[in-house]
């Protein structure tokens, strides 16, 4: 059995969406762990947020993350889950971690034009492009470390998926 595969990347790179497709290209399941989150809790982030804080919300993000891991699973994360150590170290040793990578400015257009504002409260008030910019900027770094594979998220998801199977048949053949 193959061990899982963890998309991680800012919120708008298409981790949902990309991985959906690419749990049905390899035949694996698919998880996403916001959406673990509210079904367990029955409670939306922003409403989990607003009652426990994000350090609350963190705490529960680790939980999902460690819930729904499992072989043959492609696991769509949180945006911020490369923020805790635990759950960078958790990614690196038991699956494959692949960074969906986009600038600022198209993570911002795709916010602006599916807005989930009951989904995740903005982290910083300000707007969009310049919290992007920002929450960037603050886990490049994490991002960085935490993936196996670095795809450039800025095409259209078929294509995403694409260099993520070739990434994936190259690791495995190395």
């Amino acid at each position: 059995m193959s061990s899982p595969i963890f998309l991680i990347g800012a919120r708008g790179c298409g981790k949902t969406t990309v991985g959906e497709l690419l749990a049905q290209a390899l035949g694996y399941a698919f998880r996403d762990t916001d959406r673990h989150l509210q079904q367990v809790s029955g409670q939306t982030v922003a409403e989990i947020v607003a009652a426990e804080g994000w350090e609350g919300f963190r705490q529960r993000e680790t939980q999902a993350l460690m819930s729904v891991s499992a072989p043959e699973t492609v696991v769509a994360t949180g945006g911020g889950m490369v923020l805790a150590e635990i759950n960078r170290r958790f990614m690196q040793e038991r699956g494959r971690a692949i960074w969906l990578q986009a600038s600022a400015s198209v993570l911002a257009s795709r916010l602006s034009a599916y807005p989930e504002s009951a989904q995740r409260p903005t982290l910083t008030g300000r707007p969009i492009t310049e919290e992007m910019s920002e929450v960037l900027r603050q886990r490049e770094e994490h991002y960085q470390q935490t993936a196996h594979h670095i795809i450039d998220a800025m095409q259209p998801p078929e294509q995403v998926v694409a260099q993520i199977l070739d990434a994936l048949s190259l690791a495995r053949a190395s």
